[in-house]
């Protein structure tokens, strides 16, 4: 018949160039695959079983139009035909299988995928459970470090009684703006003297957090035992305004030349500045790693890092060894005292990496020769790591109050250097400018404030209370006492707040049950000074000095020393305060 060929190995002159079929057939299938997005209709113009589309057929219209199917019969069944039935180049075309898999197998992979996109979502019920990227509930560890984050998250927060809040923040927030969220719902004073400390009990550690540092990368980072406390700290950046007490002159100089020293005026900038090199110089000790031992070595911290010296007090390059870079870690307190690490000395702190899993091999333990030392210290470490970042700190809430202080009341300020005596016995007042008539002033003051009580006992007081009654109990809701503690535990709340001129607490004495003691740190010391009650003409007074200056409540106490030194050696500035969230 002239439509049919025998099966035989030579073909005639006008069979079909099986190879060029192939080929063209591939790249069309792969621009209609791309159309079509995988939907599978009768006339769509891809291969099954072998069979051409109608494009193809029409090219090669003057080889097989006699053979040409029609196209309600275009599909056919996915069997194989018979290997015994003869065959025709369009017959051996229909058994190209593997274009037929490869087309199915795109196309059942497209549908699925739609089909699976085409499914209404379902909330998970167990968020907790899900990725740390999509669940709400924020664990310490479970997202990595400098890894973005967005949504709200669920942060612990404890206060110095070990009671917890829990807060709900976005991830974006930093820690000056969840101690304000603290300060609004403790209905606390907000003096911008608040700050968040990492807490790590286990490793006996804690630092305070920048205010610009976002809380939730730095709890990702902590263990599971860590926590984050809210509490009062004077001294996070008490170094701007009295440098010169945490900059000994011995310990700061530059780094190329050990005999010039940096001038006082220009000591912070020279810190601030990228392109100056100052260092900090001195003795610490280090322990050794892995060993229970601990050694004298002559330390240089720089922007570059925290450097011993191999060789004496040698600063050359071949002699100095890095002991911890400042980008990667962050510097702490260690709270434990001497005895938990065998320390010479209590004045403790050490580095610890930010990527580490907590581990005590990891921390580089060093300890100084006495409080101000540690502090130079640890200060320069923040500003060598942060720089310009931390006066932008400083100097915010300043920038604010001032724009503040364009829409509200002037507020009386009660700095140190804005409170003078005054003398108002004449017509008009005058300033007291001889510090001896000054404190009599003060002292003829607290006898006023004496007649006035005792005045106002003869008319009668709304208090339903007895005055010697009142007198005793009404300091008990002052911020700034303290009740029955010891003195190692005023000496820990000094410390924790800052250790700067002025902090103070009241607590009641332990030798006396019937005085109290005022704790007060000057020059990074702490002092006590007993008040002791004294009786005259059948009241009860308070006093500090003897008897010289009296006062008939610790209220009246502490205003008059908050506004005189008298025999302290500076005057009361900054209350401890203890905030139960």
């Amino acid at each position: 018949m002239p439509g049919l060929f025998p099966a035989s190995p030579k073909l005639s002159e006008d069979d079909v160039d099986l190879e060029a079929l192939v080929n063209d057939m591939n790249s069309s299938l792969e621009s209609l695959y791309s159309t079509c997005s995988g939907q599978q209709t009768e006339s769509t113009p891809l291969l099954h079983n072998g069979q051409v589309s109608s494009s193809h057929q029409h090219h090669h219209h003057h080889h097989t139009q006699h053979n040409q199917p029609r196209h309600g019969q275009s599909h056919v069944s996915p069997e194989l035909p018979s290997s015994s039935s003869a065959v025709s180049p369009q017959s051996g075309l229909r058994r190209s299988q593997p274009m037929h898999i490869l087309a199915v197998r795109r196309l059942q992979e497209a549908e699925q995928q739609l089909r699976t996109s085409s499914l209404p979502a379902i909330p998970n019920p167990f968020p907790e459970l899900c990725s740390p990227a999509s669940s709400p509930v924020l664990s310490p560890g479970s997202l990595p470090p400098g890894e973005p984050s967005t949504g709200n998250y669920i942060v612990k927060i404890f206060s110095e009684d070990g009671l917890g809040k829990v807060v709900e923040i976005p991830a974006d927030m930093t820690a000056r703006d969840l101690c304000q969220l603290l300060v609004y719902k403790s209905h606390c004073v907000d003096d911008n003297s608040w700050a968040l400390v990492e807490h790590h009990p286990l490793l006996g550690l804690e630092r305070c957090l920048e205010d610009h540092e976002l809380v939730v990368h730095v709890q990702a980072s902590m263990n599971s035992d860590s926590r984050f406390l809210f509490r009062k700290n004077y001294a996070k950046y008490e170094f701007f305004r009295n440098p010169l007490t945490f900059f000994p002159e011995q310990m700061v100089a530059w780094c190329q030349e050990t005999s010039r020293t940096i001038p006082p005026s220009q000591l912070l900038q020279n810190f601030l500045t990228t392109s100056s090199c100052p260092e900090i110089q001195g003795h610490l000790y280090v322990k050794e790693v892995g060993r229970k031992s601990w050694k004298k070595v002559y330390m240089f911290l720089r922007r570059s890092g925290l450097y011993c010296s191999t060789k004496g007090t040698s600063k050359e390059p071949r002699h100095l060894q890095l002991l911890a870079d400042l980008e990667d870690s962050n510097i702490f307190t260690v709270i434990t005292g001497k005895k938990q690490h065998g320390a010479p000395t209590d004045y403790e702190f050490c580095i610890k990496p930010n990527k580490g899993r907590g581990e005590m091999k990891e921390l580089r333990m060093l300890c100084a020769e006495d409080e101000q030392g540690r502090t130079c210290w640890m200060t320069a470490f923040r500003l060598f790591k942060y720089g310009i970042v931390l006066y932008q700190n400083y100097k915010i809430p300043q920038q604010r109050k001032t724009l503040l202080s364009h829409f509200s009341a002037p507020v009386r300020s009660v700095s140190e250097n804005s409170l003078v005596a005054m003398d108002f016995s004449g017509r008009i007042g005058r300033v007291i400018d001889n510090p001896v008539e000054a404190q009599s002033a003060a002292m003829e003051e607290g006898h006023a404030w004496r007649k006035r009580s005792q005045r106002m006992n003869i008319l009668g007081s709304h208090s339903p209370l007895h005055h010697s009654s009142l007198s005793s109990v009404i300091h008990i809701a002052q911020l700034w006492f303290h009740g029955r503690i010891t003195r190692e535990e005023s000496h820990r709340i000094i410390h924790q707040q800052g250790q700067v001129d002025g902090l103070f607490l009241l607590r009641v004495s332990q030798s006396n049950p019937k005085a109290f003691v005022l704790t007060l740190c000057h020059h990074q010391k702490i002092k006590h000074f007993q008040i002791l009650p004294c009786e005259e003409d059948g009241q009860v007074f308070f006093s500090l000095d003897d008897g010289s200056t009296k006062f008939t409540d610790l209220i009246q106490l502490v205003e008059f020393y908050q506004l005189n030194r008298g025999v302290l050696p500076c005057k009361l500035k900054h209350p401890c305060t203890v905030v139960a969230l």
